[in-house]
């Protein structure tokens, strides 16, 4: 066996409505399908769905504090540019969501954000190209450094 490709992420959300605005409207992911009245299935267009949102209610628990076991981030490729980055920063300053951080991981850079909640999203761009860091993948490995934006 051999994993080929990282298909999709599931995240239970406490609204339905809050997050599909938070996913398709602010992120501007495709929404690919509702699935009755509790779910929603989103693509960037790589496959027939990489996110998928079931509703759990108003009352489950809430994504526990670090440090603990599960899900830090998921990671989002927005773009190619250090431009798109800002843009995105931009948008996300309009919309009133608060970048909770911010990295220069040499061979990306990066935006943190949270999601309505709480599950942590890193909005990425690629500024190295893909044969460069596959020439020399030490750079993945890059000390975090502060981004400059």
């Amino acid at each position: 066996m051999r994993v080929r490709e990282l298909g999709h992420v599931v995240l239970y959300v406490r609204n339905l409505e809050r997050s599909r605005r938070f996913y398709r409207d602010l992120l501007g992911w495709e929404e690919i399908a509702l699935w009755g009245e509790r779910a929603a299935l989103y693509s960037s267009g790589r496959t027939h769905h990489e996110l998928l949102l079931i509703e759990v209610g108003e009352g489950a628990h809430p994504v526990p504090p670090s440090p603990r076991v599960g899900l830090y981030h998921i990671g989002l490729k927005i773009g190619d540019s250090d431009e798109e980055l800002r843009e995105a920063a931009r948008q996300l300053q309009e919309a009133g969501v608060p970048v909770v951080g911010t990295a220069d991981h040499t061979v990306t850079h990066s935006l943190y954000v949270l999601d309505p909640d709480g599950n942590e999203v890193e909005l990425y761009v690629d500024v190295l190209p893909a044969d460069r860091w596959r020439e020399e993948p030490d750079l993945i490995l890059s000390p975090v450094r502060p981004l400059r934006l």
